[in-house]
């Protein structure tokens, strides 16, 4: 029930950012709708090196402002996507990526969710088990005795 409600709640709030994106790309200016979407394409994918957070669609920051300004200019250019964002990394690097490549310098990011998921796989089995408690096993000799202390220390009556 809960999750239900999440998706719910995730669904309506994605639904919401539809419009914001469509808004601010009314202001930009393409020849043709195609490249529109591929502006779409661009600055929903590329991250502003300001808010770490949000994509180039989404910001207010300044340089997120100028960097949709060039993604439209170097569009209007005639360069492909593909031109386009390896310009975007060789000015800001692998972290103006959502989908960062998988080399050396972001290894770190592919793998630290794989590495807590068996962290917490390991937490869930290390604390999750029951140790199971075994009573103390007595030899015939010792359960003698004990028994034979137990009836010395009875007072008659209290059955």
């Amino acid at each position: 029930m809960v999750k239900v409600a999440l998706v719910s709640l995730f669904l309506c709030l994605a639904s919401l950012a539809v419009p914001l994106v469509q808004a601010d790309i009314k202001s930009y200016e393409f020849a043709e709708p195609e490249m529109a979407q591929r502006f779409v394409d661009l600055t929903t994918v590329l991250r502003c090196p300001k808010c770490q957070n949000q994509n180039l669609a989404d910001s207010d920051s300044i340089i997120a402002k100028d960097l949709r300004e060039q993604v439209q200019t170097l569009i209007n250019t005639g360069q492909t996507n593909q031109q386009i964002t390896e310009f975007m990394v060789q000015r800001y690097g692998n972290f103006i990526l959502y989908d960062p490549p998988l080399n050396k310098a972001t290894l770190v990011l592919w793998l630290a969710p794989i590495g807590m998921v068996l962290i917490g796989l390991w937490a869930l089995w290390f604390f999750g088990r029951k140790t199971h408690v075994q009573g103390a096993m007595l030899s015939p000799s010792e359960q003698q005795k004990l028994d034979q202390l137990l009836a010395e220390n009875r007072t008659p009556g209290r059955d």
